[in-house]
């Protein structure tokens, strides 16, 4: 069974950044922060030019007690995702890019037992999420190239998010809004202005030299 979280706006800080010789101490940080939901960024080196976590850093996020999103990076989302599910992730995200069949891949991760995401890259239009809309949980909208860190947010990519909150709304769905990629004390306020309310950061927090204070300011900037 997963998570229910309130509906408030979320930091949501991705343990890619994180010091990956401690990562327990990058979580306990967030804790005290007053986190409550943490990203894990799976990529496999073929869909994105990159390769990270496996489905332990889901348990290891679980066993601290976060609200867990994997973020599944992957040319095979449908063999992929039963791994995450396993781990317990509460929502387990595809790529619009990399399902033969979105709505398909959806309904199977729903019917695992995990709430489901879509994620789409900068290049590809908001249509093929708002097509979707309906069976979703939440809405992924990339501000950067996926596949590293650290790089320079995409306001351009802003009109997207308004037209997921626009439908939102007037749909009265309730899937979240998330935007990952250039998230800092700079663009943070912009991304949830325009409708965002699930916000993925790390350089910016795990990359300062107090994560805790880093965390509690972008807290601050979307409370």
């Amino acid at each position: 069974m997963t998570m229910t979280l309130k509906r408030a706006a979320q930091l949501v800080p991705s343990i890619l950044s994180a010091d990956l010789g401690d990562i327990g101490g990058g979580l306990t940080a967030m804790k005290e922060a007053g986190v409550t939901w943490v990203s894990v960024d799976v990529m496999d080196g073929h869909f994105v030019p990159n390769l990270s976590f496996g489905p332990d850093f889901v348990r290891l996020a679980k066993r601290e007690g976060f609200f867990v999103d994997a973020h599944l990076m992957v040319s095979n989302p449908d063999t992929a995702f039963p791994w995450f599910v396993d781990a317990k992730a509460d929502i387990v995200t595809v790529h619009q890019e990399a399902c033969t069949d979105v709505s398909r891949t959806l309904a199977a991760i729903r019917k695992a037992g995990a709430k489901c995401g879509l994620a789409i890259k900068p290049k590809t239009p908001v249509e093929k999420l708002l097509a979707h809309a309906a069976e979703i949980d939440m809405a992924l909208v990339m501000t950067v190239e996926p596949g590293f860190g650290g790089q320079k947010f995409m306001a351009d990519m802003m009109p997207k998010v308004e037209a997921l909150r626009r439908e939102r709304d007037a749909k009265g769905l309730e899937f979240w809004i998330q935007v990952d990629g250039g998230i800092n004390r700079d663009t943070i306020a912009a991304a949830y202005k325009s409708g965002a309310d699930s916000l993925v950061a790390g350089n910016a927090v795990f990359g300062a030299p107090n994560p805790v204070d880093a965390a509690r300011e972008l807290i601050g900037k979307i409370g």
